[in-house]
């Protein structure tokens, strides 16, 4: 698509160099008038024109095709960084779900493991919190790409819809709607491993505080004791 379209231009370029050469060889006022604003226009033409067009396509035409090319390019964007915001979100999803793995895993360890290994686990957990809040972030960024994606798509299919160039209007409004379909699908899995993780968060907090509630009751058994010597002495 990009090499295509930077053929595209490099034809329009020529197209232009050709038509002011022509324009600056009359020497008519009027003539001179329209050389100048063939140069302004320049480089906002990326249509190419052939010289048995030239004098069959009108103004309409024209505004036509130049509206199909904003929209290709739009939904190019669109599509670009929809791929970009799915990939980020599947991303994120798996780290969310490898955080509820391993907080479940040290909920059954917990009373089972030295106070060592409860440490190490914890600093695995740390760093799985850390790497879905960096993928959390990135998506995040993606994103804002993706919504001002949508949101120029729109307005290049109002624009295409304006122009009268339905065909092109009607296939931006597709394909907005593909990618917003597309990203809501896979929100909804992000959303869902989010609110497992909070379950998980919410129950590890209850158990805490239950805990405590009985050791400060003491309600738990205590921890065995060494006997002291002079109990342990026969008569």
């Amino acid at each position: 698509m990009a090499a295509a379209f930077y053929r595209l231009m490099s034809r329009c370029s020529r197209l232009s160099r050709t038509f002011s050469m022509a324009r600056y060889h009359s020497r008519s006022p009027c003539r001179r008038w329209e050389r100048v604003a063939l140069g302004l226009g320049a480089t906002l033409a990326a249509i190419p024109i052939s010289q048995s067009e030239s004098t069959s396509l009108t103004h309409e035409d024209l505004i036509k095709r130049a509206v199909s090319l904003v929209t290709d390019g739009a939904n190019t964007f669109l599509s670009q960084t929809t791929l970009a915001l799915i990939d980020a979100l599947t991303e994120y999803t798996k780290a969310v779900h490898t955080l509820i793995s391993l907080q479940r895993r040290y909920a059954g360890l917990v009373g089972h493991i030295s106070e060592k290994e409860e440490e190490a686990i914890w600093q695995v957990i740390i760093e799985a919190r850390v790497k879905m809040n960096m993928h959390r972030e990135k998506y995040l960024s993606f994103e804002a790409r993706w919504m001002a994606a949508v949101s120029l798509s729109e307005k290049a299919a109002e624009a295409a819809y304006q122009a009268g160039a339905d065909s092109a209007s009607v296939t931006a409004h597709t394909h907005i709607q593909m990618a917003q379909n597309q990203v809501e699908e896979i929100k909804q899995l992000a959303l869902k491993a989010e609110a497992k993780l909070a379950q998980v968060q919410a129950k590890e907090i209850h158990g805490k505080r239950i805990e405590e509630a009985a050791v400060k009751a003491g309600n738990l058994p205590a921890k065995e004791e060494e006997m002291p010597e002079q109990y342990l002495r026969e008569d």
